[in-house]
């Protein structure tokens, strides 16, 4: 938060940035962000044994996406069909309670989401999932079990990484809010996708976790290729992933326009995620001090977003 109070507090600065003017150089969002998911590793330009091991199996999982969905990042068998009698009005709230119940692992997360600051109503706790629905909706409910749900796909257990797996899941959480926030139209939908549009990136890293059990002792992912394979390919991966889970067909659609590298979707929940990863993946950066503020400028100019909006969406996502 230090490199965000200089900026607030200088009305030169402020009145900068929220004057929004064309962005003088281009700024690599993705590399910064790659820094803040491997903070120790430093970047250079020749691929190891090791990323190009990667790289042969990403290649493969781009090939055939529906082994990646089996053997890799298996999204559980219950979430489309609880997502789906979750929409459904006629789905009364006794069958819903018996399908959540069932699993009593995903029964505390989704109180546990009903209790946390971000997401709670009043003082008084929710303590059960029958008071959660009657409290929250149904909607709010589904938002809760999805997110529980896709944190077990996303879930990532090596000691060594798990700062990696918590940084991509609290990116995917962030997105996931602001753009369920930043539309009125079909906001569940935008709340899933944004959950499910760095999938790809947890593919990805965990064909590394298997490439790590055939290195040299101590080779890192340390080249900036591998970075932008991560970011580029990641996004691809995260649609075919979508396909081979059998999700409706407008997750897929959306997160290929999504895939587009250097190129702003025009249009439809592709754009929203765009614009919500940008302003999660800038608010993550300036928390950890990894992001000036004329880069925050020029970015904020590049989602359309003024300085004040841009603060009071920080202020809530620091809290996830």
């Amino acid at each position: 938060m230090e490199s965000f109070q200089p900026l607030l507090n200088d009305p030169i600065a402020t009145s900068r940035v929220n004057t929004p003017s064309p962005p003088q150089v281009a700024i690599d969002l993705s590399a910064l962000f790659y820094s803040l998911l491997f903070p120790s590793t430093q970047l250079n330009g020749t691929a190891n044994e090791l990323e190009k091991s990667v790289f042969r199996r990403v290649e493969a999982a781009l090939a055939s996406p529906q082994a990646i969905a089996e053997r890799v990042l298996k999204l559980p068998a219950q979430i489309a069909s609880l997502d789906k009698k979750l929409a459904d009005e006629n789905t009364d709230i006794k069958t819903l309670l018996a399908l959540i119940e069932q699993d009593p692992v995903l029964s505390v997360e989704v109180l546990k989401l009903c209790n946390s600051p971000l997401f709670k109503r009043s003082e008084k706790e929710i303590t059960s999932l029958q008071l959660a629905l009657v409290q929250l909706g149904r909607e709010q409910v589904r938002r809760f079990v999805t997110t529980a749900m896709m944190r077990k796909v996303i879930e990532v257990k090596p000691i060594y990484f798990r700062r990696f797996g918590s940084q991509i899941w609290r990116h995917s959480m962030q997105v996931a809010y602001l753009a369920s926030e930043l539309t009125d139209e079909n906001p569940d939908s935008a709340f899933l996708l944004g959950l499910l549009h760095d999938v790809g990136k947890i593919a990805i890293f965990k064909l590394l976790l298997e490439a790590f059990k055939q290195a040299e002792p101590g080779e890192q992912p340390c080249s900036s290729l591998f970075s932008q394979v991560m970011t580029a390919k990641s996004l691809s991966l995260s649609s075919l992933l979508a396909g081979s889970w059998e999700l409706p067909t407008l997750f897929e659609s959306e997160l290929s326009r999504l895939a587009v590298v250097d190129s702003k979707p025009a249009g439809g929940l592709a754009e929203l995620i765009w614009r919500a990863n940008l302003i999660s993946e800038c608010s993550m950066l300036l928390e950890a001090n990894k992001l000036k503020p004329e880069q925050l400028g020029r970015l904020l100019f590049d989602a359309g977003l003024d300085l004040e909006t841009f603060e009071e969406l920080h202020q809530k996502l620091v809290q996830f």
